[in-house]
C-alpha cells in the first residue's frame, strides 16, 4: 500500500469539494480548481476528509495512487493557502521590473528586455530588483512559470550569473588556469 496514497486528506471548513464521474472540483477562499482523476483510482469524501483508493495492486494503479492523493492535497492547500516560488537574479545589470500583477520585464544581459506574461491565476511580485515572487493557487502552474523564467538565463558555473531559485546552490568551476 502506498504510504502517501493511504493518508486521508483533511478538508478545512471553508473548502467545498465536489466529486462526480472521475472529476473533482475544489472551491475555497482563494479560488477554485478542477481536475480529472486518471485511471481506475477512486476518490470519495468521508465527512471532513477525502480518501483516495485503488482497486488492486496492479503496477499502473500503484503508481497512480500516491500521485492522485498528492494532486488532490495540493488542490486543497492551494485554495486555502496558495503556493509561491521565489527566484533571485544574480549579475551586474540583471534586474526585474513589475509591469502590473501579471506582467514582468527582465533585463538579463540580452540586447533587449525579456517580457513575461503570467497565465490566469498566477501573479508576480518584485520586492527588490533582484528578487521575483511567483504566486498562485495551482502548484503545477506556479512551478512551471518559475521554471520558464529561470530558463531564460540559467545560472552559469563560472561567475554564477543568471536566474536561480532562492537558496539554490550553484556549483562553481575554476575557469582558466593562469600561466
Amino acid at each position: 500500500m502506498s504510504r502517501i496514497g493511504k493518508a486521508p486528506i483533511p478538508v478545512p471548513g471553508d473548502v467545498d469539494v465536489t466529486i462526480a464521474n472521475g472529476h473533482i472540483s475544489v472551491k475555497g477562499p482563494k479560488g477554485a480548481l478542477e481536475r480529472d482523476i486518471p485511471g481506475a483510482i477512486t476518490v470519495r469524501q468521508d465527512g471532513d476528509t477525502i480518501v483516495v483508493e485503488r482497486p488492486d495492486d496492479e503496477r499502473q494503479n500503484r503508481a497512480m495512487h500516491g500521485l492522485v492523493r498528492s494532486l488532490v492535497n495540493n488542490m486543497v492547500v492551494g485554495v486555502t493557502q496558495g503556493f509561491s516560488k521565489e527566484l533571485e537574479i544574480v549579475g551586474v545589470g540583471y534586474r526585474a521590473t513589475a509591469r502590473g500583477p501579471g506582467a514582468l520585464e527582465l533585463a538579463l544581459g540580452f540586447s533587449h528586455a525579456v517580457n513575461v506574461t503570467a497565465p490566469d491565476g498566477i501573479s508576480f511580485e518584485v520586492p527588490t530588483p533582484n528578487r521575483i515572487v511567483v504566486t498562485g493557487i495551482d502548484k503545477e502552474s506556479v512551478g512551471q512559470v518559475a521554471a520558464d523564467i529561470r530558463a531564460w538565463r540559467k545560472p552559469e558555473p563560472y561567475k554564477g550569473k543568471g536566474v536561480r531559485y532562492l537558496g539554490e546552490h550553484v556549483k562553481r568551476k575554476a575557469g582558466k588556469a593562469g600561466k
